[in-house]
């Protein structure tokens, strides 16, 4: 049940629809609230407000309301195929989720929602002279939202599916992602020491990738029938239906159909990697728009330098968790969990780079230049991982540049 409603809101949560209903539902509610303040003592306190009045106002709202809802919609889609073409098709559903965007389109068509049947409510003297007051009162307020939200939308909306916006977004999801997995590179769980080789093995009922780990699920099957129970696969990971997603300590008299089906249901598998939990993705997502920017076709290696920079950044996440010396939580003592190599890291966000950019010398000394940066961090992995991966681009860089005086100035830059 736990895993469906997971499931279920973070689908929901890229529905450009989602948030408008919510707001179009509440512009309701509040519109047939006002009507609650009737035969109270406000009537003896409020000053008296024409119909008219209001009938002006929620003419004005419900006149403009659509039409620039429709305008809102149209940019928005603008944007996400800007961001999808320039950048990559993996930032779309970054994109599509900007709380800014999402939010001014709430207010624009639960304003004209909240019009409407405000209007409906007037016309037919649903209204007294209390409920008149206070529905002039939510008017007011609906109209200063509708405009401060315009403002900062127009000023909003001119950087939506812009190429260094939509980088930044990435890079946000990214650090948010990673902050995570360095706080709890084992889900919480207990690191795999010994490896349940010879123990039962339950293969995966599906073919994409691992979306989400429903940990409790697994923790409480594993308490039910006591069990030892070894993760084989981490958000991120491609399996088949020959892939050993878990192995637990064999026991005798278990019901392993049960057993199975209670394990397959705790891991989401999907045809999409997704941000949220994948810190890896973010980092595949990153690399993916600069080596898009270094195609022969584009050219644009200002943008792989940019890139390369936002690497620079994440990869300090582990120097801050070092400085704060932050221990894994155990919450799940029945559940082991492999390891992220930091190899694999350095692989998604540096090997593509130093191949596509290997013949553009000012792309290759930023490289350079981020392994001596991130050396200095205080962990060992990465420190040994800098100074191989700067080998490796440098010995690209050497097959693909035929100015030797370019080599020259690259080799000084290099950690070995």
């Amino acid at each position: 049940m736990k895993k469906k409603l997971f499931i279920y809101f973070h689908k929901l949560r890229e529905q450009l629809w989602f948030r408008p209903l919510l707001f179009c539902l509440l512009s309701v509610g509040a519109a047939l609230f006002a009507h609650q303040a009737d035969g109270t003592k406000l009537d003896t306190l409020v000053l008296n407000i024409k119909t008219e009045s209001i009938k002006g106002l929620l003419d004005t709202i419900s006149s403009s309301m659509l039409v620039i809802s429709i305008f809102a919609v149209a940019s928005m889609l603008s944007a996400f195929a800007s961001a999808s073409n320039t950048a990559t098709p993996r930032s779309f559903k970054i994109v599509v989720t900007d709380d800014m965007s999402q939010n001014a389109l709430s207010v624009f068509i639960g304003s004209f929602i909240f019009s409407i049947v405000a209007t409906v409510a007037l016309d037919n003297g649903f209204y007294g002279k209390s409920g008149l007051f206070i529905l002039f009162l939510f008017t007011l307020s609906l109209l200063a939202l509708v405009i401060l939200t315009f403002l900062r939308w127009v000023n909003g909306i001119s950087r939506l599916g812009r190429l260094e916006h939509t980088i930044s977004q990435v890079e946000s999801v990214t650090a948010k992602s990673l902050s995570k997995h360095i706080k709890h590179p084992f889900l919480n769980a207990l690191p795999i020491t010994n490896s349940l080789s010879d123990g039962q093995s339950v293969l995966s009922n599906s073919v994409g990738y691992v979306q989400h780990v429903d940990m409790s699920a697994l923790q409480a099957l594993a308490k039910e029938k006591g069990l030892k129970i070894q993760l084989n696969c981490l958000p991120g990971d491609f399996i088949h239906e020959n892939f050993a997603i878990t192995s637990f300590s064999n026991i005798e008299d278990l019901d392993l159909d049960e057993i199975t089906k209670k394990m397959n249901d705790a891991i989401l598998v999907g045809d999409t990697r997704w941000f949220d939990e994948d810190s890896r993705f973010g980092f595949i997502a990153l690399t993916e728009i600069a080596s898009k920017a270094l195609s022969p076709g584009i050219n644009d290696p200002g943008t792989a330098i940019q890139i390369i920079g936002s690497h620079e950044r994440l990869f300090f996440l582990w120097n801050e968790s070092s400085e704060n010396d932050q221990k894994n939580e155990i919450l799940y003592d029945c559940l082991t969990v492999p390891k992220i190599s930091m190899a694999d890291f350095f692989d998604d966000a540096f090997r593509p780079i130093s191949r596509d950019g290997a013949g553009n010398i000012e792309v290759m000394l930023r490289l350079q230049k981020v392994f001596k940066s991130i050396e200095t961090i205080n962990h060992e992995e990465i420190k040994k991982l800098a100074i191989q991966y700067s080998k490796e681009a440098y010995k690209r860089a050497e097959l693909s540049m035929k100015f030797k005086p370019d080599l020259d100035v690259l080799k000084k830059e290099c950690l070995f």
